[in-house]
């Protein structure tokens, strides 16, 4: 595929989503570097070997995976023309979205609950990693829900339809790749000791 022919709106369409994929391919690049260290000072002599992931991270793992699903109903519903369902679809995945941050920070109290915190005296560097990963996750959320909010914005404002749905679907793409990075980096956290 010659990607220097077409319509100029081609082109625009495909350089937005190029320019998608480096972010997402430069953000897992980071999470790559911070498991890895994670990795690698597992072999410290301080570092924790039984620690359980708070009940929280669980939760609001199975509350990201259900924004995805409504992510994915609420393209579908554009897709066959039907705004209100597709707005209701929008709005439960930004509550979604909303719950997931809230049941991390809960996580987040479980943790100091028991004694550690980020950094000082009572820091550990396992609880140190796993608050740095969570959080920076979290401001990726966050994106997330911004673009979210603009795309809710742009279909109220009947921007998109079946035949034009780049922002909604360049929303999507990234929605869907930080709720797959966060499953990664629970299972990560949860069975790398």
């Amino acid at each position: 595929m010659d990607l220097t022919k077409g319509t100029f709106e081609e082109k625009q369409i495909r350089a937005k989503k190029m320019m998608l994929w480096f972010g997402i391919i430069s953000l897992i690049m980071s999470f790559a570097g911070w498991t890895s260290a994670f990795v690698v000072s597992s072999t410290r002599p301080d570092w924790l070997k039984d620690f359980q992931l708070p009940q929280a991270f669980t939760l609001s793992t199975i509350i990201i995976i259900f924004s995805s699903i409504t992510f994915i109903l609420a393209k579908k519903s554009l897709k066959r023309g039907n705004n209100k369902t597709t707005m209701g679809w929008l709005w439960t995945t930004l509550i979604l979205g909303i719950a997931f941050i809230y049941n991390q920070f809960i996580g987040f109290n479980q943790i100091l609950e028991l004694g550690y915190n980020f950094t000082g005296p009572t820091s550990n560097v396992t609880m140190s990693y796993i608050f740095l990963i969570a959080f920076v996750h979290i401001l990726h959320i966050v994106a997330g829900l911004i673009c979210l909010l603009v795309v809710i914005y742009n279909h109220f404002k009947q921007r998109y339809n079946a035949t034009n749905m780049l922002g909604f679907e360049l929303a999507a793409t990234f929605w869907h790749f930080v709720d797959i990075l966060w499953l990664y980096l629970f299972l990560f956290l949860y069975f790398v000791r």
